[in-house]
Protein backbone atom coordinates (compact mmCIF):
# COMPACT_ATOMS: atom_id res chain seq x y z
CA UNK A 1 0.00 0.00 0.00
CA UNK A 2 1.57 3.31 -0.72
CA UNK A 3 1.97 5.70 1.86
CA UNK A 4 -0.04 9.35 1.51
CA UNK A 5 1.58 12.36 1.64
CA UNK A 6 -0.35 14.86 4.10
CA UNK A 7 0.56 18.70 4.65
CA UNK A 8 -0.64 21.00 7.13
CA UNK A 9 -0.52 24.66 8.06
CA UNK A 10 -0.43 26.07 10.98
CA UNK A 11 -4.34 27.33 10.62
CA UNK A 12 -5.75 24.10 10.20
CA UNK A 13 -5.69 23.69 6.30
CA UNK A 14 -4.64 20.80 5.01
CA UNK A 15 -3.51 18.43 1.75
CA UNK A 16 -3.17 14.94 0.57
CA UNK A 17 -1.10 13.39 -2.10
CA UNK A 18 -0.52 10.35 -3.14
CA UNK A 19 2.76 9.41 -4.84
CA UNK A 20 1.28 6.94 -7.33
CA UNK A 21 0.63 9.38 -9.66
CA UNK A 22 1.32 12.33 -7.79
CA UNK A 23 -2.46 12.76 -7.07
CA UNK A 24 -3.68 14.98 -4.84
CA UNK A 25 -7.07 13.48 -3.19
CA UNK A 26 -7.66 16.11 -0.67
CA UNK A 27 -7.59 19.78 -0.09
CA UNK A 28 -9.11 21.64 2.97
CA UNK A 29 -8.78 25.25 3.29
CA UNK A 30 -10.37 27.06 6.24
CA UNK A 31 -12.62 23.97 6.93
CA UNK A 32 -14.19 24.25 3.55
CA UNK A 33 -13.33 20.90 1.07
CA UNK A 34 -12.41 21.72 -2.38
CA UNK A 35 -11.55 18.28 -4.20
CA UNK A 36 -14.33 16.45 -5.07
CA UNK A 37 -14.39 13.00 -3.28
CA UNK A 38 -13.82 10.57 -5.91
CA UNK A 39 -16.48 8.07 -7.78
CA UNK A 40 -15.36 5.40 -9.85
CA UNK A 41 -18.66 4.96 -11.10
CA UNK A 42 -18.28 8.75 -12.64
CA UNK A 43 -14.52 8.98 -12.48
CA UNK A 44 -11.68 7.46 -10.81
CA UNK A 45 -9.40 10.32 -10.07
CA UNK A 46 -9.06 13.90 -8.58
CA UNK A 47 -6.10 15.45 -9.79
CA UNK A 48 -3.91 13.24 -12.28
CA UNK A 49 -1.07 15.18 -13.01
CA UNK A 50 0.11 15.36 -16.98
CA UNK A 51 3.16 14.39 -18.73
CA UNK A 52 5.21 14.03 -20.85
CA UNK A 53 2.30 14.91 -22.92
CA UNK A 54 -1.47 16.10 -22.76
CA UNK A 55 -4.71 15.08 -24.60
CA UNK A 56 -5.09 12.77 -27.52
CA UNK A 57 -2.78 11.23 -29.46
CA UNK A 58 -3.65 9.86 -32.73
CA UNK A 59 -4.20 6.07 -33.10
CA UNK A 60 -2.91 5.91 -29.51
CA UNK A 61 0.30 6.51 -30.37
CA UNK A 62 3.51 9.35 -31.39
CA UNK A 63 5.76 9.33 -33.88
CA UNK A 64 9.97 10.05 -33.37
CA UNK A 65 12.13 10.01 -35.62
CA UNK A 66 9.95 7.56 -37.85
CA UNK A 67 9.33 5.69 -35.07
CA UNK A 68 6.10 5.30 -33.39
CA UNK A 69 5.76 4.71 -29.78
CA UNK A 70 2.46 3.69 -27.71
CA UNK A 71 1.64 6.79 -25.63
CA UNK A 72 -1.98 7.49 -24.89
CA UNK A 73 -3.69 9.80 -23.26
CA UNK A 74 -2.20 12.10 -21.06
CA UNK A 75 0.61 10.58 -21.21
CA UNK A 76 2.03 8.38 -18.41
CA UNK A 77 3.04 10.35 -14.74
CA UNK A 78 -0.45 9.79 -14.04
CA UNK A 79 -0.08 6.05 -13.77
CA UNK A 80 3.59 5.63 -12.12
CA UNK A 81 4.75 5.74 -8.95
CA UNK A 82 6.90 9.47 -8.03
CA UNK A 83 9.63 9.05 -5.08
CA UNK A 84 9.37 11.39 -2.33
CA UNK A 85 12.50 13.35 -2.59
CA UNK A 86 11.79 16.78 -0.01
CA UNK A 87 9.10 17.10 2.11
CA UNK A 88 8.46 19.18 5.30
CA UNK A 89 5.33 20.19 7.22
CA UNK A 90 4.06 22.11 4.33
CA UNK A 91 5.96 21.52 0.99
CA UNK A 92 6.65 18.60 -0.76
CA UNK A 93 8.70 17.22 -4.09
CA UNK A 94 7.51 14.12 -5.84
CA UNK A 95 10.01 12.86 -8.63
CA UNK A 96 9.91 10.95 -11.59
CA UNK A 97 12.61 9.64 -13.29
CA UNK A 98 12.26 7.85 -16.74
CA UNK A 99 13.24 3.91 -16.58
CA UNK A 100 12.54 1.20 -19.09
CA UNK A 101 9.05 1.09 -19.23
CA UNK A 102 8.68 4.71 -20.20
CA UNK A 103 11.73 4.43 -22.30
CA UNK A 104 9.05 2.32 -24.37
CA UNK A 105 6.74 5.00 -24.68
CA UNK A 106 8.49 7.78 -24.93
CA UNK A 107 12.53 7.29 -25.81
CA UNK A 108 14.10 10.23 -23.74
CA UNK A 109 15.72 10.52 -20.28
CA UNK A 110 14.53 13.15 -17.99
CA UNK A 111 13.29 13.97 -14.68
CA UNK A 112 10.11 15.40 -13.61
CA UNK A 113 9.38 16.97 -10.83
CA UNK A 114 6.34 17.91 -9.04
CA UNK A 115 6.26 20.32 -6.06
CA UNK A 116 3.48 21.18 -3.89
CA UNK A 117 3.76 24.06 -1.08
CA UNK A 118 0.38 24.55 1.42
CA UNK A 119 0.24 28.03 2.41
CA UNK A 120 -2.64 29.86 4.52
CA UNK A 121 -5.91 28.85 2.10
CA UNK A 122 -3.33 28.16 -0.92
CA UNK A 123 -1.97 25.32 -2.84
CA UNK A 124 1.12 26.22 -4.93
CA UNK A 125 2.17 23.71 -7.82
CA UNK A 126 5.88 23.62 -9.02
CA UNK A 127 6.28 21.27 -12.38
CA UNK A 128 9.86 20.88 -13.48
CA UNK A 129 11.33 19.22 -16.41
CA UNK A 130 14.86 18.56 -16.75
CA UNK A 131 15.96 17.09 -19.84
CA UNK A 132 18.58 14.20 -19.00
CA UNK A 133 19.22 13.07 -22.54
CA UNK A 134 21.64 13.71 -25.25
CA UNK A 135 19.01 14.88 -27.68
CA UNK A 136 15.92 17.67 -27.84
CA UNK A 137 13.08 17.24 -25.32
CA UNK A 138 10.11 17.32 -26.93
CA UNK A 139 7.36 17.73 -23.79
CA UNK A 140 4.11 18.82 -22.60
CA UNK A 141 2.63 19.15 -19.21
CA UNK A 142 -0.23 19.84 -16.95
CA UNK A 143 -2.42 19.58 -13.81
CA UNK A 144 -6.08 18.52 -13.80
CA UNK A 145 -8.01 18.88 -10.40
CA UNK A 146 -11.02 18.34 -9.70
CA UNK A 147 -12.69 21.23 -7.98
CA UNK A 148 -16.08 20.94 -6.15
CA UNK A 149 -18.97 21.69 -7.68
CA UNK A 150 -21.06 23.22 -6.07
CA UNK A 151 -18.27 24.95 -3.93
CA UNK A 152 -18.54 25.25 -0.27
CA UNK A 153 -22.00 24.26 -0.98
CA UNK A 154 -23.58 27.21 -2.78
CA UNK A 155 -26.60 26.68 -4.52
CA UNK A 156 -26.06 29.95 -6.70
CA UNK A 157 -25.08 29.83 -10.39
CA UNK A 158 -20.84 29.27 -10.23
CA UNK A 159 -19.18 31.29 -12.74
CA UNK A 160 -15.22 31.07 -14.27
CA UNK A 161 -14.28 34.84 -14.46
CA UNK A 162 -10.96 35.74 -16.77
CA UNK A 163 -8.38 38.04 -15.92
CA UNK A 164 -8.99 39.27 -19.62
CA UNK A 165 -11.59 38.87 -22.39
CA UNK A 166 -11.05 35.23 -23.65
CA UNK A 167 -12.51 33.94 -27.75
CA UNK A 168 -15.91 32.69 -27.10
CA UNK A 169 -15.12 30.67 -30.23
CA UNK A 170 -13.53 27.25 -29.09
CA UNK A 171 -12.47 24.22 -30.67
CA UNK A 172 -14.58 20.98 -31.86
CA UNK A 173 -13.12 17.90 -30.25
CA UNK A 174 -13.63 15.37 -33.05
CA UNK A 175 -14.19 11.76 -32.22
CA UNK A 176 -11.01 10.30 -30.81
CA UNK A 177 -10.07 13.32 -28.84
CA UNK A 178 -8.52 15.43 -31.68
CA UNK A 179 -8.79 18.80 -32.26
CA UNK A 180 -10.58 20.02 -35.22
CA UNK A 181 -9.72 23.60 -36.49
CA UNK A 182 -14.01 24.03 -36.48
CA UNK A 183 -15.08 26.00 -33.65
CA UNK A 184 -18.27 26.31 -31.47
CA UNK A 185 -19.31 28.96 -29.44
CA UNK A 186 -19.86 28.95 -25.84
CA UNK A 187 -21.83 31.68 -23.77
CA UNK A 188 -18.93 33.76 -22.46
CA UNK A 189 -19.76 37.43 -21.52
CA UNK A 190 -16.98 39.73 -22.13
CA UNK A 191 -14.92 37.69 -18.83
CA UNK A 192 -17.50 35.74 -17.19
CA UNK A 193 -18.95 32.39 -18.07
CA UNK A 194 -21.85 30.56 -16.09
CA UNK A 195 -21.35 27.04 -15.51
CA UNK A 196 -23.98 25.02 -16.18
CA UNK A 197 -24.00 21.14 -17.09
CA UNK A 198 -24.95 20.88 -20.39
CA UNK A 199 -22.04 23.44 -21.42
CA UNK A 200 -19.67 19.99 -20.67
CA UNK A 201 -22.31 17.89 -23.00
CA UNK A 202 -19.90 18.15 -26.06
CA UNK A 203 -16.17 17.37 -24.69
CA UNK A 204 -14.48 19.86 -22.75
CA UNK A 205 -13.72 23.46 -22.84
CA UNK A 206 -10.29 24.68 -24.58
CA UNK A 207 -9.16 27.46 -24.52
CA UNK A 208 -6.02 27.41 -26.44
CA UNK A 209 -3.43 30.59 -25.93
CA UNK A 210 -5.46 32.54 -23.42
CA UNK A 211 -4.57 35.66 -22.31
CA UNK A 212 -5.10 35.81 -19.06
CA UNK A 213 -2.55 34.88 -16.40
CA UNK A 214 -5.47 34.84 -13.83
CA UNK A 215 -8.89 33.42 -13.06
CA UNK A 216 -11.53 32.80 -10.27
CA UNK A 217 -13.84 30.36 -10.00
CA UNK A 218 -16.55 31.99 -7.94
CA UNK A 219 -19.61 30.12 -6.41
CA UNK A 220 -21.93 33.56 -6.53
CA UNK A 221 -22.20 33.33 -2.37
CA UNK A 222 -18.65 35.13 -1.52
CA UNK A 223 -16.67 32.18 -2.00
CA UNK A 224 -14.12 32.16 -4.86
CA UNK A 225 -11.05 30.18 -5.89
CA UNK A 226 -8.27 32.08 -7.51
CA UNK A 227 -5.65 31.21 -9.78
CA UNK A 228 -2.64 32.25 -11.35
CA UNK A 229 -0.55 30.47 -14.05
CA UNK A 230 2.88 30.72 -15.02
CA UNK A 231 4.26 29.23 -18.34
CA UNK A 232 0.23 27.49 -18.87
CA UNK A 233 -0.54 28.40 -22.23
CA UNK A 234 -3.77 26.64 -22.20
CA UNK A 235 -6.36 26.18 -20.03
CA UNK A 236 -9.15 23.67 -20.27
CA UNK A 237 -12.63 23.39 -18.47
CA UNK A 238 -14.34 19.80 -17.93
CA UNK A 239 -16.98 18.11 -16.16
CA UNK A 240 -18.81 14.45 -16.34
CA UNK A 241 -22.20 13.84 -16.34
CA UNK A 242 -23.38 12.91 -12.76
CA UNK A 243 -19.69 14.26 -10.99
CA UNK A 244 -19.95 17.52 -8.33
CA UNK A 245 -16.91 18.68 -10.15
CA UNK A 246 -15.47 20.78 -12.81
CA UNK A 247 -11.93 20.39 -13.69
CA UNK A 248 -9.83 23.56 -14.27
CA UNK A 249 -6.92 21.96 -16.22
CA UNK A 250 -3.78 23.92 -17.37
CA UNK A 251 -1.40 22.70 -20.02
CA UNK A 252 1.56 23.54 -21.71
CA UNK A 253 0.39 22.06 -24.47
CA UNK A 254 -2.53 19.69 -26.08
CA UNK A 255 -3.77 16.95 -27.94
CA UNK A 256 -3.16 16.19 -31.30
CA UNK A 257 -5.01 18.39 -34.49
CA UNK A 258 -7.04 16.45 -36.25
CA UNK A 259 -4.73 17.02 -39.51
CA UNK A 260 -1.61 16.16 -37.68
CA UNK A 261 0.41 12.96 -38.22
CA UNK A 262 4.10 14.11 -37.89
CA UNK A 263 6.74 13.76 -35.52
CA UNK A 264 6.62 15.00 -32.33
CA UNK A 265 9.17 17.44 -32.02
CA UNK A 266 6.58 19.22 -35.30
CA UNK A 267 3.35 18.78 -32.89
CA UNK A 268 1.81 21.93 -32.51
CA UNK A 269 2.51 23.92 -28.86
CA UNK A 270 5.09 21.14 -27.53
CA UNK A 271 8.13 22.81 -25.56
CA UNK A 272 11.50 21.57 -26.42
CA UNK A 273 13.98 21.34 -24.36
CA UNK A 274 17.64 21.56 -25.02
CA UNK A 275 20.12 19.02 -23.45
CA UNK A 276 20.70 19.90 -19.59
CA UNK A 277 18.07 21.99 -19.07
CA UNK A 278 15.07 22.48 -16.87
CA UNK A 279 12.19 24.25 -17.41
CA UNK A 280 9.42 25.20 -14.95
CA UNK A 281 5.85 25.73 -15.06
CA UNK A 282 3.52 27.33 -12.12
CA UNK A 283 0.15 27.33 -10.72
CA UNK A 284 -1.15 28.42 -7.72
CA UNK A 285 -4.81 27.97 -5.97
CA UNK A 286 -5.94 30.02 -3.34
CA UNK A 287 -9.31 29.82 -1.31
CA UNK A 288 -10.76 33.27 -0.45
CA UNK A 289 -14.54 34.10 1.43
CA UNK A 290 -15.28 37.58 0.91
Amino acid sequence: MTTQVILRHANGDCAILNPFGAELSRWRAFNTELIWRKDPKIWDQTAPVLFPIVGWTRNNRVKVKECFYPLKLHGFAWKKKFSITQQDETHVRLTLFDDAETRKLYPFRFRFDCEVILGEGALHYRLSVNNRDDHPLPYACGLHPAFCWPLAGSSSIHRILFEKKERADIPLIREGGLFSHATRRIPLHDTQLSLTPDLFSQEALCFLGINSAQLTYDNGAGESLSIELERFPHLALWSKAGGDYVCIETWTGYGDPEDFAGDLYEKPSMQILSPGATQTHRASFKFQRN
